[in-house]
C-alpha cells in the first residue's frame, strides 16, 4: 500500500510539473511588430503596425488560421546568406566608396540591412568569373606553385569587409566548380569531364591547401562542398561524379586528407545540386559508414525545374526522414535569364519566399543565395550565363538597384538569427504559406506569405492566445513578438 501511495504521489508531482511548464510561456502580454513588403506599394520591410494577443477562441473552418506550437521544436538555424563570387567582388571594387558601404550595410548589418550570417565562395573560378583560372600552373600535380594571389585583388578584401560589417564573424564555406584541366578526363575545366583517378589524391590536397591559405588570411572556413553540381555538364566549369564516385572520393581521399592535414573538423557537404536526385545521392553516401562519418550533410539547389518539373520540396524532407542525424543546406539558387526590364518583376521575389518557407519547414538549417551583386548586364560571366542577383549595380552610374528578391530574403535573414529553433506551425488554408522560429533571446518570428491577388485576414494562434491580422495581396510579412 505504501508503494502504491508513493508512486501515486510521484505521478501527481510529474503531472503538476507538466501543467506548470505548459503555462510558462505567456503570450497574452506580447506585442507583435509587423514588417511588410508588398507589391504595388512603397512597403519594403516596413513596419506596418503592431498587434496584441488576446485569449484564444475555437477557430472556425470559415476562417484562415495559422497555428504555432512553441513546445514542438525542430532544427537550429546555422545561417542565411549569399555568395561572394569573382563577379560580385570585381563589381564591388569598382563602386564609389559610399556605395560600397551601402551594399555591405544592406546585406551584413542587421539594423541597417538584412543581417546575412552565411557566406559561400568558390575554389578558383566559376562561370561568374571573367575567365577560367586555378591556383597552380598547368600540370603542377604536386601543387608547388599553389597561390591564392588572384583572390587577394578583389574577392578576399570584399569577404573581409563583409565579415567586419557583420560584426566580425560570418559562417564561410567554399565550393569548387572544376579541378584544373590537367586533372580531368576531357582536358578542360569546362563542359563536364571527370576527375582522373590518378589525380584524386592531388585534388584532395588542393582543398586542404586552399583552406589553409584562406585561414592564413584570417578567414576561418566552416566547411566545404565536394563539387558544385556534380551531375551537370555545363558550358562553364563543371565536373561529373556519379553517386558512387563522390562517395569513394570522400571516404578514400578527401575525408582522410583533411584529417591528416589537421582539418578534420571542417564540415563536408555532399551533392550540392538539385532536389531531384538528392535522395539517391544521400542514400548512396550516407549508407556507407566509412563515407558517412566524414559527411556533415546534404547541400541542394532549386534548378530541378529546368526539366519541366515542379519544385520537389518533398525530397528535402525525404532525406531528413531517412537521415535525421545529417543536416540539410540550401547551397544555391538564383533567377536565371537576366532581363533588365524585369528588375522589379514581383514573382522573382515570391519564388524566394516560397522556396525558403518550404525548405525550412522540411528541415533545412542553412539557406544560401547565389551572387550577392551583379552588374546591369547580369554578369560578368565568361560564358554568357547572365542571371539576376538581389542587388544589381549600374557600373556606368554607380547606382544600386534593389530587386524584390532582396526584400523577400530579408524577411527571413533580418529576423531569424543563428541558432534559432524552428517551431511547429501550420496554416488552415493554402492561400497562405508560413514558417516560425524562436530566437535564442526568447523572441519569436513568424513569416507569412500571400501569393494571391486578394488582401487576406487571418488569425494567429499560439499557446492559448490569438490575434487577427491583415496581409495585402502579393505580400510577405515578418511578425516579431
Amino acid at each position: 500500500m505504501k508503494n502504491y501511495l508513493y508512486y501515486l504521489g510521484v505521478l501527481f508531482l510529474c503531472a503538476s510539473t507538466l501543467t506548470v511548464n505548459a503555462q510558462d510561456a505567456d503570450f497574452s502580454n506580447k506585442e507583435i511588430k509587423i514588417y511588410t513588403t508588398s507589391k504595388d506599394t512603397d512597403l519594403r520591410l516596413s513596419i506596418t503596425g503592431t498587434a496584441q494577443f488576446k485569449e484564444a477562441t475555437q477557430p472556425l473552418e470559415t476562417e484562415i488560421s495559422l497555428f504555432i506550437n512553441p513546445k514542438k521544436t525542430f532544427q537550429n538555424i546555422l545561417g542565411i546568406g549569399g555568395a561572394i563570387t569573382d563577379a560580385s567582388a570585381e563589381i564591388f571594387a569598382g563602386l564609389p566608396k559610399e556605395q560600397q558601404q551601402h551594399l555591405l550595410d544592406a546585406y551584413y548589418d542587421s539594423e541597417k540591412g538584412i543581417g546575412y550570417s552565411l557566406l559561400r565562395t568558390t575554389i578558383h573560378s566559376s562561370d561568374f568569373s571573367k575567365e577560367s583560372y586555378t591556383y597552380v600552373e598547368e600540370g603542377d600535380a604536386d601543387l608547388n606553385t599553389f597561390s591564392i594571389a588572384h583572390d587577394q585583388q578583389y574577392r578576399i578584401p570584399m569577404i573581409k569587409r563583409a565579415t567586419q560589417t557583420a560584426g566580425g564573424k560570418l559562417t564561410l564555406y567554399v565550393s569548387p566548380w572544376s579541378p584544373p584541366a590537367f586533372m580531368k578526363t576531357n582536358g578542360s575545366m569546362l563542359k563536364g569531364g571527370k576527375l582522373k583517378p590518378e589525380f584524386r589524391q592531388n585534388w584532395a590536397n588542393y582543398y586542404a591547401k586552399f583552406i589553409k591559405a584562406y585561414e592564413a588570411e584570417g578567414m576561418p572556413i566552416w566547411g566545404l562542398t565536394i563539387q558544385n553540381e556534380p551531375m551537370a555538364t555545363q558550358t562553364w566549369e563543371s565536373c561529373i561524379y556519379s553517386a558512387e564516385e563522390e562517395r569513394d572520393f570522400l571516404k578514400d581521399y578527401l575525408g582522410p586528407t583533411l584529417e591528416k592535414e589537421g582539418l578534420g573538423a571542417k564540415n563536408i557537404v555532399v551533392w550540392d545540386h538539385n532536389r531531384d536526385l538528392m535522395v539517391n545521392r544521400s542514400n548512396v553516401i550516407f549508407e556507407d559508414p566509412e563515407a558517412s562519418k566524414y559527411a556533415w550533410g546534404t547541400g541542394f539547389h532549386w534548378y530541378e525545374t529546368w526539366t519541366g518539373a515542379e519544385p520537389l520540396y518533398e525530397n528535402v524532407n525525404r532525406v531528413h526522414e531517412a537521415f535525421p542525424d545529417k543536416k540539410l543546406m540550401f547551397t544555391e539558387g538564383c533567377i536565371e535569364k537576366f532581363d533588365a526590364s524585369r528588375y522589379q518583376y514581383w514573382p522573382n521575389g515570391e519564388r524566394y519566399g516560397e522556396q525558403m518557407i518550404h525548405d525550412f519547414n522540411n528541415g533545412t538549417v542553412a539557406w544560401t543565395d547565389w551572387n550577392i551583386l551583379l552588374d546591369q548586364n547580369g554578369g560578368p560571366n565568361h560564358v554568357g550565363n547572365f542571371c539576376f542577383a538581389p542587388i544589381h549595380a549600374d557600373t556606368t552610374t554607380g547606382e544600386l538597384i534593389y530587386t524584390p528578391s532582396y526584400y523577400y530574403i530579408g524577411h527571413f535573414s533580418k529576423f531569424i538569427k543563428q541558432q534559432a529553433k524552428r517551431l511547429s506551425s501550420a496554416v488552415s488554408r493554402s492561400v497562405l504559406m508560413s514558417t516560425s522560429f524562436e530566437n535564442i533571446d526568447g523572441s519569436y518570428v513568424t513569416v507569412v506569405m500571400n501569393k494571391t491577388d486578394e488582401n487576406l485576414s487571418y488569425s494567429l494562434y499560439i499557446q492559448g492566445a490569438e490575434t487577427t491580422l491583415e496581409i495585402p495581396a502579393h505580400s510577405i510579412q515578418s511578425l516579431v513578438y
